[in-house]
């Protein structure tokens, strides 16, 4: 059996510790969210930054070995890529099925600073006695 230095063996522990800490807080995310949006915020966000983890420190492992790691890095790369536009695709899907939120509606904040029901209307401007509105 091979011998590995002891330093690589620190960052290969400490990155699979960060890896799983970062999954953890994924699947506690997946539990303790409330609505579909959040819900979706745990895995994108925290489980793949897990999952890179784990899969850096197989990468290290590998190479320590004497094995290049293609494959992490290619698992790595798709996870990377594929999350955020699934995630994306998942969240456009839901607004269109007007799933329910519980941030409520982005609207609500413009509506009341313009004065109208419609974001697009602006605000009337402001007379002060005796000038007229420029």
């Amino acid at each position: 059996m091979d011998t590995v230095n002891s330093a690589v063996e620190i960052i290969v522990s400490i990155m699979l510790l960060v890896g799983a800490f970062f999954t953890l807080v994924g699947a506690i995310g997946m539990v303790r969210f409330r609505d579909f949006f959040q819900r979706l915020h745990a895995p994108t966000k925290a489980t793949t930054l897990g999952v890179g983890g784990i899969l850096i420190a197989s990468m290290i492992h590998g190479v320590a070995h004497g094995r290049y790691g293609i494959h992490e890095l290619l698992i790595t790369m798709f996870l990377f890529i594929t999350a955020p536009v699934s995630a994306n695709l998942l969240s456009k899907a839901a607004l269109h099925l007007k799933v329910p939120s519980g941030a409520g509606h982005p609207d609500v904040a413009r509506r009341t600073t313009t004065g109208g029901d419609s974001p697009r209307k602006k605000a009337k401007p402001v007379r002060s006695k005796g000038k007229p509105a420029a």
